[in-house]
């Protein structure tokens, strides 16, 4: 099993916060990080485009990815969220074994 990093962006914490209760309700994460606003400038559809958003950083497993995926792709105000997925590979055994505890589907 691989823990994952994944790295979303909502537009408010608001969203932010509902996303990340479900995804540690539905144990798809073992724990969300809500970052403070940031400020994105990106192109889209051929204009530069600016936003303030609302980082997060999610601890899964690998096992869970697809259906995490699945679950902020579902919840999702933008058309094409960012959902970006890092391995991780050297940490703290017992945090590692906890995400994968905590992200382990119950019977």
């Amino acid at each position: 099993m691989t823990t994952l990093l994944v790295l979303t962006n909502l537009p408010d914490r608001p969203t932010a916060e509902a996303l990340a209760r479900e995804l540690v309700e539905a144990r798809l994460a073992a724990c969300v990080n809500i970052l403070a606003p940031c400020h994105s400038v990106y192109r889209w559809q051929g204009s530069i485009e600016t936003a303030d958003e609302v980082p997060m950083l999610i601890k899964t497993s690998s096992e869970r990815y697809l259906a995490l995926e699945a679950a902020i792709r579902r919840r999702h105000p933008y058309e094409l969220p960012e959902v970006i997925a890092l391995p991780i590979r050297e940490g703290l055994p017992e945090y590692l074994a906890w995400v994968a505890d905590e992200t382990h589907p119950v019977d």
